[in-house]
């Protein structure tokens, strides 16, 4: 497969100025009005980011609704089965032993050849999984006896058997065959799949997350099924590359019947649970610069981030129109006073404050000092006064206490002193040392102190250790040896999905733009709604309204694995090696996966923070426990009470932090986003009153800012002064204004194939099987060469002297050959 076949839509409902192209007539108005409003009354969401959702959240995602009816078979088919067993007794009252014992016989049964007793079997181990909610009264009742039982499972050997049974369906041409013809897929295609993904869902999951109240022998546990899971045991590969194989077989319409809500969910938990989570990463981070003696980092940005509050959102055009029509009409107004803004989260004041009072009005942990009149930015030092700081969002014991100033403590890497050295070598001496930082004579004193300051907040990253390894090891492959290489989780995770991980990378962005909100239906492009579509559809409008939402949900849900699945791996993969970072990022690029992401966010981000396609009353555990209310169209309407929907302001965040991945330092990409336009979409994005979000979208408005022209810059300075609060600074990076050597023409084949190259040398270096081909050692010594024992077969010695005649005495020799040059 081809990147070429990877067709993402590139944005084009957007008119010069990169805005949405709307209707004529009223409806602009009311349009913009509306989105107006919607800006002023945004809130502050206290929304905290994390590897994942709460557990409860994470276990009801994992169905859909339309599967609601199977919790009461799982149930059926158990007690039927179980009743012979114990004798009038129920699960929660028998001893471990006799659960262990019934759990073996369950386990023997699985291994029948008949299909339908082999479901049903699952079908008891799976409401063994989901905690025997029939016995249960109360929700931490299910969720208790779920985690007993998922250990017990794990500890029998239940997970190998259902890894077989899996490889099993997987490889069942039949079923595939069947699926591929039928015209519409539905539920029943995928049961004895659903089923079988679900107990290995729950069972990773529920592993995955650590209690306080956790045995000893269950944390031994955790630990064992981490390493088992991270390991190529299960056919000489990671259990993780068996699901990407069940993603790139239904991409390529070989098993549309796949249920790939839930392969995708279990692949993400997989990968976050055998890799490890954000929080593990810092650690493993710290950890690397240890061993490379490198200074420990700055500050921990997992941290900072969670004490950063959020920014006002920029004026809409509706309102900067109001604003304009107020004064046409002469209206005198006297300059509101400059109020502590969201945007000075760090006791800084903004200058260069929009005009406009109501932008203040929606926040009201504003505190009431401030200047009146004209603030010329020249002045400021002088008259600004620091505000106290506002009352924290969060307890105290999670926020950190900055210094007054800038959240991030500025870096600068040994690439940009060597730029400044030899631009002012150049303007004072006339001659440049090459790279050089250390010699500064000639130079004067004001430079001195320049490169001292910079020499202070220089910031060596792990990345460009391993490339000048890297090189070191191309330069000189006898010399230094063979390179040893730590078996890490990601390290065997990569070298599985090397030699298919185009494939893997384009069946997932395939995945993404079904699944986006903002795609249009198109006859040839994936179904992904196989296991979430009934057999029968809806008849009532009532049923109809529920199919809705559900279908909404399942979107939603695939965004959310695919985008935290792929965050995970380009963080993971850039500790362990910066080239397959490189190489996956570049399949990224190739396949439009710049556009596809801008396509997500350019649709009303508000509504989509804020849906809420969610039924409550259905959601596991709470349908199984509780007594089920007769559902309404009101009360489908009325949805949670939530403030925003979590999984899609995670999704949000995370596709944003895969384009700051993908963009950063590579100056080509970041002219792609230039070329699709995206700043207007990214300042939307600013809507959203949420720190850490806006924080990747100004990011990513930083490093285009001196390609968008003054105009822009002028006319969007509180976005600027947001930049400079709240992003990192480079000291001589100069972001803020046009500068003719980087405003350079970008030609983007040629350092996308640079780059390319450099990646194809480590993988072939450090992967290829007939490596080091044309530096193997010759033996020359004539006595251990005729001395080697030579492997030859039974029957020589019977033809030997066949053999030298036809082979030595009856060819020619040619020794003048040896004379000549080759």
């Amino acid at each position: 497969m081809q990147a070429e076949d990877m067709e993402v839509p590139i944005i084009n409902n957007l008119n010069d100025n990169g805005d949405r192209q709307r209707p004529k007539g009223k409806d602009v108005f009311k349009d913009q009005q509306k989105e107006s409003e919607s800006s002023m009354e945004s809130p502050n969401l206290e929304f905290e980011y994390g590897d994942s959702d709460m557990l409860t959240a994470e276990l009801s995602e994992l169905y859909s609704y339309t599967e609601e009816p199977e919790f009461a078979l799982n149930r059926d088919y158990f007690e039927e089965d179980f009743r012979s067993h114990a004798r009038g007794r129920r699960w929660t009252e028998l001893t471990v032993d006799e659960q262990r014992a019934y759990v073996m016989r369950l386990l023997d049964a699985l291994e029948v050849t008949d299909r339908d007793k082999r479901l049903k079997v699952a079908r008891a181990i799976l409401y063994l999984a989901q905690g025997v909610f029939d016995e249960c009264d109360t929700e931490v009742d299910v969720l208790h006896w779920s985690r007993h039982n998922i250990f017990l499972l794990y500890d029998m050997g239940i997970f190998t058997a259902l890894l077989e049974l899996l490889s099993m369906e997987i490889d069942n041409s039949q079923a595939c065959s069947s699926a591929v013809r039928k015209p519409a897929i539905s539920l029943a295609d995928s049961t004895e799949l659903r089923v079988l993904l679900s107990i290995m869902y729950l069972m990773v999951e529920t592993i995955r997350v650590q209690t306080e109240d956790d045995r000893p022998e269950w944390r031994a546990a955790r630990e064992t099924f981490k390493n088992e899971l991270g390991s190529p045991l299960y056919n000489g590969e990671p259990f993780a590359l068996l699901l990407f194989t069940m993603v790139t077989k239904f991409c390529s319409m070989n098993a549309p019947h796949f249920p790939m809500k839930k392969v995708l969910l279990l692949l993400w938990k997989t990968v976050l649970f055998t890799l490890g989570g954000f929080e593990e990463l810092q650690q493993m981070k710290v950890g690397a610069r240890e061993r490379l003696s490198l200074p420990p980092l700055p500050e921990d940005s997992i941290k900072v981030v969670r004490a950063m509050r959020a920014a006002s959102p920029p004026a809409s055009a509706m309102e900067l129109i109001e604003q304009q029509q107020q004064q046409k009409r002469g209206r005198r107004s006297r300059r509101p006073l400059v109020k502590q803004d969201s945007l000075d989260t760090y006791n800084e004041r903004d200058p260069f404050k929009n005009d406009d009072a109501r932008d203040e009005e929606d926040d009201p942990e504003d505190t009431d000092s401030g200047i009146e009149g004209e603030v010329d930015p020249l002045d400021r030092d002088v008259i600004i006064q620091l505000p106290p700081p506002p009352p924290p969002l969060r307890p105290p014991t999670e926020r950190v206490n900055f210094p007054k100033g800038l959240p991030w403590a500025p870096k600068v890497r040994e690439k940009d002193i060597e730029h400044f050295l030899e631009t002012s070598r150049n303007k004072f001496i006339g001659f440049t040392l090459g790279n050089d930082t250390e010699t500064l004579v000639g130079l004067p004193r004001p430079i001195h102190e320049s490169v001292k300051t910079l020499k202070q907040h220089k910031y060596v990253s792990v990345s460009e250790i391993q490339i000048r390894r890297e090189e070191e090891l191309l330069q000189c492959p006898l010399s230094l040896g063979e390179e040893e290489v730590e078996e890490t989780p990601a390290e065997i995770l990569y070298v599985g999905m090397l030699p298919n991980l185009s494939q893997y990378v384009i069946a997932l962005l395939k995945l993404l733009l079904a699944a986006a909100p903002t795609s249009k239906a198109k006859t040839d492009s994936i179904n992904i709604l196989a296991d979430v579509l009934p057999e029968e559809m809806p008849i009532t409008v009532l049923q109809s309204m529920k199919l809705g939402i559900d279908v909404n949900r399942h979107k939603e849900i695939i965004v959310k694995a695919i985008s935290a699945l792929l965050l995970l791996l380009l963080k993971h993969l850039k500790l362990n090696h910066i080239y397959q970072f490189e190489i996956v990022a570049q399949h990224l690029v190739f396949a439009n996966c710049i556009p596809l992401i801008l396509k997500f966010f350019n649709q009303n981000i508000m509504s989509y923070i804020s849906a809420k396609n969610s039924i409550c009353v259905l959601d596991f555990p709470h349908c199984v426990v509780h007594e089920m209310p007769e559902l309404t169209a009101e009360s489908l309407e009325a949805g949670d009470n939530n403030q925003f929907c979590w999984r899609n302001l995670f999704s949000c965040i995370n596709l944003l932090r895969i384009l700051n991945k993908l963009t950063k330092w590579k100056h080509s990409r970041t002219m792609m986003l230039v070329v699709f336009k995206s700043a207007p979409i990214l300042k939307r994005a600013l809507k959203v009153k949420q720190a850490m979000m806006q924080l990747y979208v100004l990011k990513l408005l930083k490093i285009q800012t001196k390609y968008l022209g003054r105009q822009w810059r002028k006319s969007n300075m509180k976005t600027m002064s947001a930049i400079y609060q709240k992003v990192r600074h480079r000291l001589n990076d100069d972001w803020a204004y046009g500068n003719d050597i980087d405003a350079r023409p970008w030609d983007f084949q040629a350092e996308e194939c640079a780059l390319r190259e450099s990646i194809e040398k480590f993988n072939s270096r450090r992967y290829d099987k007939n490596k080091n081909g044309d530096f193997a050692p010759v033996d020359n010594c004539l006595q251990s060469v005729l001395g080697q024992r030579v492997e030859l077969p039974e029957d020589f010695h019977y033809s030997y002297e066949m053999w030298l005649e036809r082979e030595v005495f009856s060819q020619p020799i040619q020794w003048e050959g040896l004379l000549q040059n080759p």
